[in-house]
């Protein structure tokens, strides 16, 4: 599986953004799919994930209720909605395929996408 994510850039504080993962291979329906993202200085953290069905969505606390996870199965892609973004949400940000477990371990990631948020 390869995966190419889109979608960042500069916007200020309050703005919105949307992502998108761009995923190949024909298994891609199967996989739970993720986003991360790494602030610098920082580890990487869990930002949402989405299971194969888009039926069940998980979020972190730091994102819920401005960040929504979706996927279109068809076009192979996660999207990732951030909305009131924040300074802090400034990071690298990495989709992730194949994802599972508790501590939301992952087989596949992509590239990331520079997101900043100016103040």
């Amino acid at each position: 599986v390869q995966l190419q994510a889109f979608g960042g850039g500069l916007v200020q504080a309050g703005g919105s953004l949307r992502l998108a993962c761009a995923a190949s291979g024909r298994t891609f329906r199967s996989y739970t799919m993720g986003w991360f993202r790494q602030a610098p200085g920082k580890e990487r953290e869990f930002v949402a994930a989405i299971r194969w069905s888009g039926g069940s969505t998980y979020s972190a606390d730091s994102v819920r209720g401005r960040f929504t996870i979706s996927r279109d199965n068809a076009k192979n892609t996660v999207y990732l909605q951030m909305n009131s973004l924040k300074p802090e949400d400034t990071a690298v940000y990495y989709c992730a395929a194949d994802c599972y477990g508790t501590r939301m371990e992952c087989n596949y990631w992509g590239q990331g996408t520079l997101v900043t948020v100016s103040s």
